[in-house]
């Protein structure tokens, strides 16, 4: 199944992309997808455990993923 990662500000800038198609197999959760995109180039920025969005909703690491979810990986925001 394919999903497609959606990264922003410094995950995009470190990685070069802002969006990802990921392939992964079948019943594959949130924390495998992150693992798979920590595994690229320039992904060192990337927490192990960081704030994940599927189709506009948060989600845990656990949660399933499904063929066309879209997955939103949220850097940490500072505000002031």
């Amino acid at each position: 199944m394919t999903v497609t990662v959606l990264l922003f500000a410094s995950y995009a800038d470190a990685i070069g992309q802002r969006e990802i198609p990921l392939d992964l197999p079948n019943g594959s959760t949130v924390g495998e997808a992150v693992r798979r995109i920590r595994e690229m180039a320039g992904a060192t920025q990337l927490p192990a455990a960081p704030l994940v969005a599927v189709n506009e909703e948060y989600a845990r690491a656990d949660r399933a993923l499904a063929a066309g979810d879209e997955m939103a990986i949220i850097p940490p925001v500072a505000g002031g």
